[in-house]
């Protein structure tokens, strides 16, 4: 069964890429995709095809005719997928030169070109693509220039302040979720980065996951309340390369003991990557662990049990 929810058509641009224009063509011109009406007449489209969206979008940018992808049978299109994703692997991407225009125009603290050239990079790449390919090695590239001393603190907190007013807009901009698995999302008392935990949130909400930020530095008791108030079946934590390394076991296990034994404890973050295995804790190795935790969570027979809470008892 698939949960994820589908796509209005904004959702899916901002998603894929593609532009609106574009996929009114295609769906008048090939007959793909195909979207369904929602009540008010708009157009959305079922996870599956917006998967198969992202995948042309990679496959044209790489110099292949829409015509040719649509005309291709199913063997044919795996095959163009796999021998693109191994060029990929095999060649420096576009992600390296965007991360290094980024820098670049981050140390000319040229605000309006960095937002736009991220905004572009986030339309060219998708949402996923863009928190994946770009985001998260730009994030390292800033903060190994910070520490060298090319970059002055308020250049890498100008920054880390774009990304994060991005991310929020593009999280605002994708529809809620009317399935399972219900996520609180924070960090524990003296983590104050934000940033990774946004770049998780987004992942998981384009996944079909519905998403409870508490924002950073929340008391672990009140981590507690907060799951059994929204009812969460997840409470997914962050740590960062700067939060004290002797800290994190404590705290992840007296989160774990504070929480009821059904809800369970996601750990991420650089922080967390010598974390000890402890019952009850899934520490995500990177950000594609989420999403594999996400996917093994619903395997496990959750998918179908998770739902808002009621209201009023109606």
């Amino acid at each position: 069964m698939n949960t994820r929810p589908a796509l209005n058509i904004s959702a899916v641009e901002r998603d894929t890429g593609l532009g609106k224009d574009t996929l009114r063509v295609w769906e008048r011109r090939y007959g793909f995709p195909q979207p369904t009406r929602d009540n008010h007449g708009e157009r959305v489209y079922p996870a599956e095809q917006v998967d198969r969206l992202r995948l042309m979008k990679r496959l044209i940018d790489h110099g292949y005719r829409p015509g040719r992808l649509f005309a291709a049978s199913e063997d044919e299109f795996s095959s163009l997928c796999h021998a693109c994703a191994a060029k990929s692997v095999a060649e420096p991407g576009s992600g390296d030169e965007v991360v290094r225009h980024a820098i670049r125009l981050i140390k000319a603290n040229d605000l309006p070109i960095l937002r736009q050239a991220l905004n572009q990079a986030m339309m060219r790449l998708g949402l996923q693509g863009f928190i994946i390919d770009i985001v998260a090695p730009l994030n390292q590239a800033v903060g190994e220039a910070w520490m060298s001393g090319e970059f002055q603190i308020f250049e890498e907190h100008l920054y880390t302040e774009q990304m994060k007013s991005l991310l929020r807009q593009a999280i605002g901009s994708l529809p809620p979720s009317v399935v399972g698995p219900r996520i609180l999302l924070t960090t524990v008392p003296e983590e104050q980065h934000l940033l990774g935990l946004l770049m998780v949130e987004a992942l998981l909400v384009l996944d079909g996951a519905t998403c409870i930020s508490l924002g950073t530095q929340t008391p672990l008791f009140d981590i507690q309340m907060a799951a059994v108030a929204h009812r969460a079946d997840i409470v997914a934590v962050s740590f960062s390369a700067a939060f004290p390394a002797r800290q994190v076991a404590p705290q992840v296990s007296q989160l774990r003991q504070l929480l009821p034994s059904e809800v369970d404890l996601w750990v991420g973050g650089t922080g967390a990557q010598r974390l000890a295995p402890q019952p009850g804790v899934v520490v995500l190795a990177n950000l594609r662990g989420a999403l594999e935790a996400l996917e093994v969570w619903r395997g496990c027979g959750h998918g179908d049990q998770s739902s808002p809470p009621e209201l009023d008892g109606r």
